[in-house]
């Protein structure tokens, strides 16, 4: 019997695997994935403020409790607080009004009128918060008397902290008629 030699026959693709090639094809990939894994990270990392969400701000002390609980009127105090967003930390500062309640809790009031953002102050005179903008007027615990102010002044969130009264500050939607949390 004579033996047949097989070739390929034309038209057919044929793939000739040598060992260079098997090496070459092995290095490929292993490149590719080393940079996959590579990318990963500073993808992560290059994104981070499009994902990452604004945080919170932290507890200030707005003062010591003794002091401000004598006080028959509302006290202005100037708070610090950072906040963070993305990449950027930002330190601020702002001013807020403790008044004691009807139950002589101390309350604190953002000093931010709901308005359009003026800065209400204390009139001593009248007995009321005035913004000076609009002439938006509120009693001293920030119910809202007069004016074009669609709610009353804000209440943020307040502790007692080892005889230290704090306070976390919070920006809120101007103008609307309920309270919106902005950050």
């Amino acid at each position: 019997m004579a033996e047949e030699s097989v070739s390929p026959k034309a038209g057919s693709d044929v793939i000739v695997i040598n060992r260079r090639s098997f090496m070459t094809a092995l290095m490929a990939i292993g490149s590719a994935l080393m940079g996959a894994v590579l990318a990963v990270p500073v993808l992560r990392y290059v994104l981070y403020p499009l994902y990452a969400k604004a945080s919170g701000t932290e507890w200030s002390d707005v003062g010591d409790v003794k002091e401000l609980s004598s006080s028959l009127t509302p006290v202005r105090k100037t708070i610090t607080f950072k906040q963070r967003d993305g990449w950027r930390e930002v330190v601020s500062a702002q001013s807020v009004y403790v008044h004691r309640q009807a139950n002589g809790d101390l309350a604190v009031l953002s000093a931010i009128c709901p308005h359009l953002g003026c800065s209400v102050s204390w009139q001593q005179a009248a007995g009321e918060f005035v913004c000076p903008c609009h002439g938006g007027r509120f009693e001293p615990n920030g119910t809202h008397v007069f004016g074009p102010p669609p709610r009353g002044m804000d209440h943020l969130p307040s502790r007692l902290n080892n005889g230290t009264l704090q306070v976390r500050f919070e920006y809120f939607r101007s103008n609307v008629p309920n309270q919106e949390k902005i950050s």
